[in-house]
């Protein structure tokens, strides 16, 4: 293997997996990928192992760095309250016409953490606008889709910043790859046996049909009442497309739609949270009825503000998910940076728009229906962590009855 480049094995075995585990790409389905284009390498793997799967189209869109840098050093102010509509209209349109939908996640998290927090706000706030015919379909489950990652050379150097960039990218790569499974003889095995295990957890939270869920930890005491008709998931969920997909390589989360009027409480975050080029540090939250009526940081609190005020949904709550604390992402101690493994590293909840399939029926209800059960609805969806080796949970049943659901971070049960 040549400098900076991972191992072609593993990477040629992640690729599969995104593909066969992550997509369960369907003969003659199109697939639509969005990557760093430092991550060329993965993304010709991919598209070697989904034509071998018998895809119909594989069209990659490529992100970079430099080129964002640039609109927000010499990008005319007017365009920061703009967005390229008509790309994810097309992208709307080859999910309605039955395409996948993959992400490589892998930019630098702090590309933009020099740049003018204000453009960086409606530049995001435009976009998050534009992409919402697409992002629809993601979030109601239509298609099938998964998000994988690969090490480029700006996220590793955040991740290992006292190691030489060749350096910090091969142990970055090791650790895709093992959080990913791949470094095992057979990755779908491997996950076959941790999909189980996940939808274990899931039907027993199903069969206990909980009304909310009580954190407590350093700095948490926070109530989050369960949607109405709610539906726990883990691991592989079958779309409405009908395909079973795994969205998330890593995973190791449970997870639910809370109600978005009934999460009360102070809350704080166990881990900081990369968003959109900013770190933000040290969140803590008040919730009343359902919204953050107070919100703070240490660092990035114009960041968090202007994420959770970006509409009316900003300030409640979308999921809430359960990770152990000796989840394999936790126990390697690392910061990610990146909220694909970050959030795999703890309980975290997040901010905006709820998924559909969270719910009985989920695929047969209408928005309006989501929202009388409780379901909220944003143009974001941002996860924070909030989960820790202190950290209790208790399930509260409609009698008022409790379960011990975690003690001390780990699974009571």
């Amino acid at each position: 293997m040549t400098a900076r480049t991972p191992d072609p094995v593993l990477l040629a075995r992640l690729a599969d997996v995104a593909v066969r585990v992550g997509l369960n790409l369907q003969p003659g389905q199109d697939l639509v990928l969005t990557a760093p284009v430092e991550a060329l390498p993965l993304v010709r793997e991919i598209a070697a192992s989904a034509y071998r799967a018998g895809a119909g189209l594989v069209t990659p869109l490529f992100s970079d760095d430099d080129i964002a840098r640039a609109r927000f050093r010499h990008g005319q102010d007017a365009s920061f309250e703009r967005a390229p509509d008509w790309l994810y209209r097309g992208m709307a349109q080859a999910f309605e016409g039955g395409a996948a939908r993959m992400a490589i996640a892998g930019a630098d998290p702090m590309a933009l953490a020099a740049e003018d927090p204000a453009k960086v706000s409606r530049a995001n706030k435009a976009n998050s606008l534009a992409y919402r015919p697409a992002l629809e379909k993601i979030t109601n489950f239509a298609i099938n889709w998964t998000i994988a990652a690969y090490p480029t050379v700006g996220w590793a150097r955040q991740v290992y910043p006292d190691l030489p960039e060749d350096e910090a990218v091969l142990k970055l790569a090791e650790a895709i790859f093992a959080a990913s499974r791949v470094t095992n003889d057979d990755p779908v095995a491997a996950w076959t046996e941790h999909n189980a295990a996940l939808r274990a957890r899931s039907a027993w939270l199903n069969d206990e049909r909980f009304d909310a869920l009580h954190f407590t930890g350093p700095g948490t005491d926070l109530t989050v009442g369960l949607a109405d008709g709610h539906e726990w998931h883990g691991g592989a969920s079958v779309a409405q497309n009908g395909v079973t997909c795994n969205p998330n390589i890593p995973t190791e989360e449970v997870f639910t739609t809370p109600h978005a009027h009934r999460v009360s409480g102070t809350v704080r975050a166990t881990k900081p949270l990369s968003y959109n080029g900013a770190l933000i540090e040290d969140i803590e939250m008040r919730f009343e009825n359902g919204r953050a009526v107070e919100a703070r940081s240490s660092k990035g609190e114009t960041v968090l503000l202007n994420m959770i005020d970006s509409d009316e949904g900003g300030r409640r709550l979308g999921e809430v998910a359960l990770v152990p604390y000796s989840s394999p992402i936790s126990q390697t101690g690392l910061l990610f940076y990146n909220t694909l493994f970050d959030e795999n590293a703890a309980c975290h909840i997040a901010m905006g728009q709820c998924y559909s399939k969270c719910f009985l029926e989920g695929a047969s209800l209408s928005p309006e229906q989501i929202a009388a059960q409780g379901g909220n609805s944003s143009m974001i969806h941002v996860d924070w962590m909030i989960g820790g080796p202190d950290t209790d949970i208790d399930g509260i049943r409609a009698d008022g009855t409790r379960v011990p659901v975690f003690r001390k971070g780990e699974w009571a049960r």
